[in-house]
């Protein structure tokens, strides 16, 4: 590897020589100047990686050089030397985007800090990563073996989520197919272990089961709602397809508005769509219940119109259900631009409501615009550009604009989702009638034929709480990264969904999803 070039322009350069050749003896490459005007034209004629700038020169200053050179040299890294502790001083350079400053008089190790945390952060960080994640690679294979309950498989999914997030900053690492192999054997291990306990949890009684969709309000909103002592608003924003590591990417900007509370993950319902987990949450009710307690409200999956136009109908029934009647409250669905500034300015306005609730259908909208947009599938090609592009959207959309504007007032928000969806990679054989659902992430109809090798399968959808509209129909449930496919035109539809994003099957991204607390600063 070539050597790093460091340029360092002081006017008593002749006195900081100790500390040239330490750098030197480090592999570093180093060119000197003593005034502002030299240190110009060398960042010119030469490219460099690394610039120390003392800020008090004769003649041309060193806040003035740094100008120059940033002039030239956007992005070139430089370090402000300087005996001033002036604020004013500092707060000039941080303006003009040094990459650190240093306090004279400096020692040769800490030259050597700032270089390397400018220059082989990257580095350093990557070969971190890669000694943390070999011991941890060996207690998640362990634990994949041994976890028999869902807080064991919430903290597996944790770990993959933070080891997935810090080799998107650390690339070329060399571990990525070791990493991605893990990512597949802990779906398939989840899978399994869904189709082993997911009867048990919706057991009546069962008081072991998760928190999951139908029971969230009961056992997370009800005692949040009824703190006596913090009688302030609450608001429950809904993002529609929100997997827990796009909410990890969220934080950082949300946590400088919210102070965060409690970060917990809880089970989504099967399938894992809209219709069925959303509706859940709201009605505090299993899909089944839904069906049989308000048959003019439930649409079976092949019948047209909406699945979710009754969800303030279902929370208000919810509310009087949990004793919370009286508890004032608004509702509003997001799915539209216009809509969500109407929501920005009517903020202030809801204050004098207990409950808030927010529905934000974005991140859907984006992931369904991922598979069917050529654009979309190139700017979001896989888990690192999709969580880019959603914090993307998120950091200028009218939502963050909302949060910033209910941050001014003391209140509590929560933070959760229906649902999440993971990458497609496999396609499975399905052949249905025509009432067969469209979803390729599970399946319901009469007359299904499938490999029962290759799917989650339940002939007896109450079992499961779901409702069926003959009482031949079934549901089947794709696994880990598979996607559902018909024999007729087979390649083209696999082409066509191969490697997007999809929603209603059985893996840790779509099932194990954020509900998060946060309060005012």
């Amino acid at each position: 590897m070539q050597n790093k070039k460091i340029l360092w322009a002081d006017d008593e350069i002749e006195h900081l020589k100790p500390h040239i050749l330490f750098l030197e003896g480090k592999n570093f490459k180093v060119d000197t100047v003593n005034n502002g005007l030299d240190a110009i034209q060398k960042c010119i004629s030469t490219n460099y990686d690394l610039v120390f700038l003392d800020e008090n020169m004769p003649g041309i200053g060193g806040l003035e050089t740094l100008k120059k050179i940033k002039e030239n040299k956007p992005s070139l890294p430089v370090v402000m030397i300087t005996k001033n502790e002036a604020e004013q001083i500092m707060e000039e350079a941080i303006g003009q985007k040094i990459a650190d400053y240093l306090i004279k008089p400096v020692n040769p190790n800490q030259i050597l800090l700032a270089t390397k945390k400018i220059l082989e952060n990257k580095r350093i960080q990557s070969e971190r990563a890669i000694n943390e994640y070999q011991q941890d690679f060996r207690q998640i294979s362990l634990d994949l073996l041994e976890t028999n309950d869902i807080h064991g498989w919430i903290n597996i999914y944790k770990k993959l989520v933070k080891w997935d997030l810090d080799f998107s900053e650390n690339k070329d690492t060399g571990f990525d197919e070791v990493f991605e192999n893990q990512q597949k054997e802990a779906n398939q291990e989840f899978s399994k272990f869904i189709q082993k306990k997911y009867e048990s949890f919706l057991a009546l009684g069962n008081q072991n089961a998760p928190i999951m969709s139908h029971t969230l309000f009961e056992k997370k909103l009800k005692p949040l709602i009824q703190k006596h002592d913090e009688d302030i608003p609450i608001f429950f924003l809904l993002m529609d397809n929100l997997r827990y590591d796009q909410w990890k990417i969220l934080q950082s900007t949300i946590s400088s508005i919210f102070n965060v509370d409690e970060e917990s993950l809880f089970l989504s319902i099967l399938p894992t769509t809209t219709q069925y987990s959303r509706n859940a949450i709201f009605a505090g009710l299993t899909p089944l219940e839904i069906a049989e307690k308000y048959p003019a409200l439930w649409s079976y999956d092949e019948e047209e119109g909406g699945k979710n136009n009754h969800e303030q109908v279902f929370l208000n029934e919810n509310f009087a259900r949990l004793g919370l009647q009286d508890v004032s409250r608004t509702y509003h669905k997001i799915v539209n631009l216009e809509q969500a500034k109407h929501l920005v300015g009517i903020a202030d306005n809801l204050m004098s409501k207990r409950f808030n609730v927010v529905v934000y259908n974005f991140v859907d909208t984006l992931s369904h615009a991922r598979t069917d947009s050529k654009i979309m599938r190139e700017l979001a090609e896989d888990e690192v550009a999709y969580r880019s592009l959603t914090k993307s959207w998120f950091d200028h959309s009218p939502l963050l604009e909302f949060i910033k504007k209910i941050s001014a007032h003391k209140v509590k928000l929560v933070i959760t989702t229906d649902h999440g969806s993971v990458r497609v990679k496999n396609p499975v054989k399905v052949i249905g009638d025509k009432q067969t659902s469209t979803n390729l992430r599970y399946k319901t109809g009469k007359k299904l034929s499938y490999n029962r090798k290759e799917v989650a399968e339940t002939t007896k959808p109450r079992h499961f709480k779901l409702p069926q509209k003959n009482l031949s129909s079934s549901f089947i449930f794709a696994k880990s990264n598979d996607f559902l496919v018909y024999p007729n035109n087979m390649n083209h539809f696999i082409k066509y969904y191969d490697q997007t994003f999809q929603h209603g099957g059985i893996s840790m991204e779509e099932m194990l999803i954020p509900f998060i607390t946060l309060r005012s600063k």
